[in-house]
């Protein structure tokens, strides 16, 4: 068996300030070129770790793979995708949990 890639959406945990009484919540998605799921959660988490150390935040020990059935990766190319069932309608949906205001967005600098 070949290798393929493979994307890893993966939580962290960034502590709050003393003064704040809520903790920052990062989901980063890494990319792994790799022979199968489990080589591929394997790479990610070890990677996890380290960054987590790196930079003083808990790795939550959460990991969703995705295999990326394309053969080359190139602009354009979807490396991630998780579908989930919901009542909720798109803007409900996207409020609850894409866009609750209280993300750590960074602005474009372009104009």
């Amino acid at each position: 068996m070949g290798t393929q890639w493979y994307s890893v959406r993966s939580v962290f945990r960034h502590p709050g300030s003393k003064d704040k009484k809520t903790d920052i919540y990062e989901e980063r998605i890494t990319l792994w070129l790799a022979s199968s799921f489990e080589e591929a959660v394997v790479l990610a988490e070890t990677e996890a770790l380290n960054y987590a150390s790196e930079i003083n935040c808990d790795y939550s020990g959460f990991s969703q793979v995705y295999q990326i059935l394309q053969n080359e990766i190139k602009s354009g190319a979807e490396i991630f995708s998780l579908m989930r069932e919901s009542e909720k309608g798109i803007n409900q949906y996207i409020k609850d949990y894409f866009d609750t205001g209280r993300e750590k967005l960074r602005k474009s600098n372009t104009n």
